[in-house]
């Protein structure tokens, strides 16, 4: 376990029926790390993820983050503790401008009574207003200020993805998970997406990822949890996982 810890996860059971997608996992995540979640196709990587950001419910065990439980929330509520994801699949609103995406993440910083909405109070003008300028430091910092009037849709899709994560920052996470960041993007995009995590992680946000990149997850991680057939095999630092023998056959088989 890391010191500091931001996150931890303690024997983490999650069944389906009679299978165990997720068996007695434990890891912990410390304060402006990034770790990623790695294993063959089937380890339980999405479903640890989808556990700890509450869209599916444990078993046994226990999520911590920054020393209060998460088990019992629902997505939103742990979303507002600074618990944010992105989907392997691109989550846009494929109608909105880029800009406007952004300012859905923003909802849940747009809070104004009802009298604000109706009568435009000054307080509800302030808070627009702070709110846009946040949007477009985003828009900077994911290299999306010269698309934001762009429809969504028509973007290319590595700019899809670049959106996605302007969408995630906008709710301020603290920790942020990117679900196959990399899936479906080219060399130069890929590099790209390496660069965007690491300045995120210079900002302050923890990160966790699931990824079947080798080369994106070797060369951003501080630390690396393998897993296969639900149960954790290894963890270490890249240099440490590459060479174990537990991962090589996991990935490579038996015989190799």
């Amino acid at each position: 376990m890391s010191r500091d810890g931001l996150l931890t996860v303690e024997g983490l059971i999650v069944q389906f029926g009679g299978l165990k997608a997720v068996d007695a996992v434990d890891f912990s995540i410390g304060r402006n790390e990034i770790v990623s979640l790695i294993g063959p196709n089937g380890a339980g990587k999405t479903t640890t993820f989808n556990a700890i950001t509450g869209f599916v419910r444990k078993n046994a065990g226990s999520i911590i983050f920054d020393g209060h439980r998460l088990e019992q929330l629902r997505p939103y509520q742990i979303a507002e503790r600074g618990v944010v994801r992105t989907f392997q699949i691109t989550s846009l609103f494929p109608n909105l401008t880029v800009l406007e995406n952004i300012r859905t993440g923003r909802h849940m910083w747009e809070k104004v009574s009802l009298l604000g909405t109706i009568f435009n109070t000054k307080t509800k003008r302030a808070v627009e207003e702070e709110n846009l300028v946040k949007v477009q430091n985003i828009l900077e910092f994911v290299d999306m200020a010269a698309f934001q009037h762009v429809v969504a849709s028509n973007l290319p899709y590595g700019q899809q993805r670049l959106l996605e994560i302007g969408v995630a920052l906008a709710a301020e996470p603290r920790l942020l998970l990117l679900d196959e960041p990399s899936a479906g993007l080219n060399d130069a995009e890929t590099q790209v997406m390496m660069e965007l995590i690491k300045k995120m992680r210079d900002q302050g946000i923890t990160i966790l990822l699931v990824e079947h990149d080798m080369k994106l997850v070797m060369g951003i991680s501080d630390r690396i949890v393998v897993l296969n057939f639900g149960r954790k095999i290894a963890e270490g630092s890249p240099d440490e996982i590459s060479c174990d023998a537990k991962v090589i056959t996991a990935y490579l088989g038996e015989r190799r």
